[in-house]
This record gives C-alpha cells, structure tokens and sequence, in this order.
C-alpha cells in the first residue's frame, strides 16, 4: 500500500482520514500546517499528498505551487471553499485532483485509489485508450521519449518533469501523431470514470506541460489545439 502525507489544520479531519486510509492498509504521516507539510514532502516524498487550501504560515495552493518546482508526486486538494475559481488554479498549479469539503470517507478513498492507480502505485499500470501493453510500451515520437513504466519524459534527451495527469495526457497524444483527441478523449485517457473534470480541466493542465517543454525548449509546438474541437500530437 502507499505512503501518503496529509497536510491539514483541522484535528478532527486528520484523525477521520488517517483512520480510513489506515484501515485500506496505507501508511500516514499528518502534518498541521503548511510549512510544516512541505518540508516533510521535500525531505521525504510520499506516494501521494494530500493537502488542505486553508492553512496557517503556508496554505495549500502555496504548498503545491513550491512543490511542483522539482516533484510531481500525485496530489489532492482538499478545501472548503466553493468557488470555482480556486478549483481551477489548483488544477493550473499541478493538483491531480479536487475535494470540496465536506465530503464522504468513501468517495476521498476512492479518489486516492484512482490517483494511486493512474500512478501505477496501486493496482493495473495506468492504461491509455490504446489499452493493454500500449499502455506500458515506451514511445519515441521525434524529439520526444515517453516512458511509462519509469514515468521518464525526454525531449531531446533533456527531462521533463510531469505530473500523473500531464504524463497520461501526453502519452494519448503521443500514441496517435496527427490524430485529434477531443477533451472527452483526453479525460478518459487521464481520469478514471469515478473521477469527474470539465473541460477547462483538461486546458489547464495542457497549458502548464506546455510551458515546462518550452522551458526546455522556447520552440517546443508540438501539442496543437484545434479550437472547438481538441488537441493533437504534431510530430516535428
């Protein structure tokens, strides 16, 4: 089972959701603020983290966002606010998936183990639409090099650090050059069927895996959008 940090405030959450992870059989480390919690994500990264956006010294967002500078461990927001806005930034900064408080024991179990399994932490190696081995099978499309059993991304042999969610995003793409995935495509590609994003979801976080490839190279073009309809792989 995995190791997942919780980063949360509240006592009462803490103590209900440490005990049900425990009881699925993970190990969990809880921290009470945000300070705090990133160090420890820093110094002993965890299979997953989730964090809380209402935080003394640090808050969640600001937690994720220094977190994303060098990692991409699976995380998962958590957060009283109902505001779509926040759930939108979270997405932007990296977050693999979204909670609104308050919300059921189960539904957050079943969301770790979708997180866990895209992943390949728990459960099946995460699968694309091509299915099957395809979905562990290394890829070379041009510059770049996908490799899905070590979650290893190169272009032009340089890395590139992705989330889950970008690296199966990318993976769709990259199987099928010049083919058009819609956003539905993209999110079944991603997202297992327990696990529901709209469509600005699936922007946000083409939006930021374009901007680490152009960090590694300013031309990087190779992910086209088709407005109205979706994105596609273009092969340089």
């Amino acid at each position: 089972m995995a190791k997942i940090t919780l980063v949360d405030d509240d006592e009462n959450i803490v103590t209900s959701v440490s005990l049900a992870l425990e009881s699925h059989g993970h190990t969990v480390t809880a921290y009470y603020d945000g300070a705090a919690g990133l160090a420890a994500l820093e110094n002993e990264p965890p299979d997953l983290a989730i964090l809380d956006v209402k935080m003394p010294r640090m808050d969640g967002m600001e937690v994720l966002r220094r977190l994303r500078r060098t990692s991409d461990m699976p995380v998962i927001i958590l957060t009283s606010k109902d505001e779509e806005i926040d759930e939108i930034l979270g997405f932007n900064l990296g977050a693999d998936d979204y909670m609104h408080k308050p919300f059921s024991q189960r539904l957050l179990i079943e969301r770790v183990k979708a997180v866990l399994r895209r992943a390949g932490i728990e459960g099946e190696e995460p699968q694309t639409l091509a299915g099957g081995a395809e979905g562990t099978r290394a890829i070379k499309r041009g510059k770049l090099t996908l490799d899905p059993a070590r979650h290893d991304c190169l272009w032009e042999g340089k890395p590139v650090k992705l989330t889950v969610t970008e690296f199966l995003l990318l993976q769709s793409l990259a199987q099928r050059p010049g083919f058009v995935k819609s956003r539905d495509n993209l999110m079944d590609a991603a997202y297992d069927d327990q696990v529901y994003v709209d469509d600005r979801t699936i922007d946000s976080h083409i939006k930021r895996m374009r901007k680490k490839f152009r960090d590694v190279a300013p031309e990087f073009d190779a992910i086209e959008t088709l407005y109205g309809v979706g994105y596609r792989y273009r092969e340089s």
